[in-house]
């Protein structure tokens, strides 16, 4: 824990009473913070007291006189209306603030130039955030992972001299930092997400900028015009700015070209390029869409002192993340992968990219569009096996285009699925759930999901772990 000593003596509201919101509340506490805390649900107000946490109503006496409100990042800020908490912090002149910008206040304070890498970006930024980390975590770093990934921020060791801080940042928590400056902050991409909280593209994009804006390192994606724009900015103002991509060549930065990753730099006479990471060799890494992410951890890491092969090794090593791409098992040629997080077909999409003689597993709740706009990654697959509420309406878009069986459960299509890639002969043959729909006709959630082809793929005879396999 990060007990919050910044506001020692000073009283702080605090709404939202979920993970965060509760590790925020114990970390305030042990910093000598006078707490009051609430949320909208009662059971949540009644955990929190139970625990030993000062729990009031706000709206009884207002929050005149307290030094800060501090919000949960999933509570609304400014769209699609203010909460009834920041309004009483309006009326009272009081700043709201999030976990974030405690974290930031109290690295200030106890060890400003210790290591703290920030991630955001719509896509990619729990995998580049776990990769990071990973990687110094092998290179023998004390890397410390939280913040939107899963663990709170203030539920990890304090900063000092000899930690690396490595944390994912929603745009709802970066909204509630005003006083965020990573050593190292990574930008990955930017495309319309959660405009109900933001209002606008251009209102997310500029939230999203604040996270390099006052970095001492801006890595920034090159593969939209909003990032692109903001990499431009930037540089324009002076700051440190490297610049990342997996969809073409630059001529200053790290870039994928043909599975590797390179450096472009300008120097005398001209362009110097070397390459500094080979990705054949880091299966965990595999598709274009990980490309970004490896060369946006390859320039965090390069920023913070590691060394070509210190890289090389913590990519070859690293596992992936559950539920994303995550390589389950082998049987024999045959390589098993769950990416039970693809819930709809943008996201199935890189998955399908990645490999090239498939047998899918596809179906559940259905998303709007189903699966046409896959139609081009179905000459790839050798058969799908569909399961869940959209089994027959992604039959009737498979048509005669694909083999295809209405399997109905996890199980089955597990292990119909097991046995004919077995007899492909093609290579290495990959069994994928990659659903492009929501879990929620048959699981709580896709976790669940995922865990139940992991289950079923581990089951099978013969079968080795995906990592420890040939």
């Amino acid at each position: 824990m990060i007990p919050v000593t910044t506001f020692k003596g000073k009283r702080v509201a605090l709404f939202g009473l979920g993970g965060s919101g509760l590790a925020t509340a114990r970390a305030l506490v042990a910093g000598g913070a006078d707490l009051t805390a609430f949320d909208d649900n009662p059971e949540r107000v009644e955990s929190a007291g139970d625990e030993g946490i000062a729990v009031s109503d706000f709206r009884e006496k207002g929050l005149h006189f307290f030094a800060a409100l501090v919000l949960a990042p999933g509570v609304p800020l400014t769209h699609p209306k203010p909460h009834w908490s920041v309004e009483l912090a309006k009326t009272a002149d009081v700043p709201v603030i999030g976990d974030i910008e405690l974290f930031c206040r109290e690295r200030r304070a106890r060890a400003p130039t210790s290591r703290f890498v920030a991630i955001t970006g719509t896509n990619g930024k729990s995998t580049t955030t776990a990769l990071i980390a990973h990687v110094l975590k092998s290179a023998g770093y004390n890397a410390q992972m939280g913040g939107n990934i899963g663990t709170a921020i203030l539920s990890l060791a304090p900063p000092d001299e000899t930690t690396v801080h490595v944390v994912e940042c929603s745009s709802y928590q970066i909204d509630l930092a005003p006083g965020l400056n990573p050593s190292v902050g990574l930008l990955l991409n930017l495309s319309p997400d959660h405009l109900d909280r933001h209002g606008s593209m251009d209102a997310y994009a500029a939230i999203k900028e604040r996270l390099v804006a006052a970095s001492d390192t801006a890595i920034i994606g090159m593969d939209d015009h909003y990032s692109a724009g903001i990499a431009a900015f930037l540089s324009a103002k002076g700051r440190k700015v490297v610049r990342i991509s997996s969809a073409g060549k630059l001529e200053e930065g790290v870039y994928l070209d043909d599975g590797k990753l390179v450096r472009a730099s300008k120097g005398r006479p001209g362009q110097i390029v070397e390459t500094v990471a080979d990705l054949s060799t880091a299966r965990a890494l595999r598709g274009a869409h990980n490309g970004q992410n490896a060369a946006a951890a390859y320039a965090a890491c390069q920023a913070l002192g590691l060394t070509h092969e210190e890289i090389q090794a913590g990519f070859d090593s690293f596992p992936g993340l559950a539920h994303r791409m995550e390589q389950v098992g082998r049987q024999g040629a045959v390589l098993f992968v769950n990416d039970s997080k693809a819930t709809n077909a943008d996201a199935a999409a890189m998955a399908l990219a990645s490999f090239d003689r498939i047998y899918w597993i596809a179906g559940g709740l259905a998303k709007e569009g189903g699966i046409a706009a896959l139609a081009k990654y179905f000459p790839k697959i050798a058969k799908a096996y569909l399961i869940g509420e959209a089994a027959p309406h992604f039959a009737a878009t498979l048509g005669d285009k694909v083999a295809y069986e209405i399997s109905g459960t996890i199980a089955a299509a597990v292990s119909h699925a097991a046995r004919d890639a077995a007899v492909d002969g093609h290579g290495e043959p990959v069994v994928l759930l990659s659903p492009a729909c929501a879990s929620f006709d048959q699981f709580a959630n896709f976790e669940k999901r995922g865990d139940a082809f992991r289950a079923a793929a581990l089951a099978l005879a013969n079968i080795a772990p995906a990592m420890e396999g040939a």
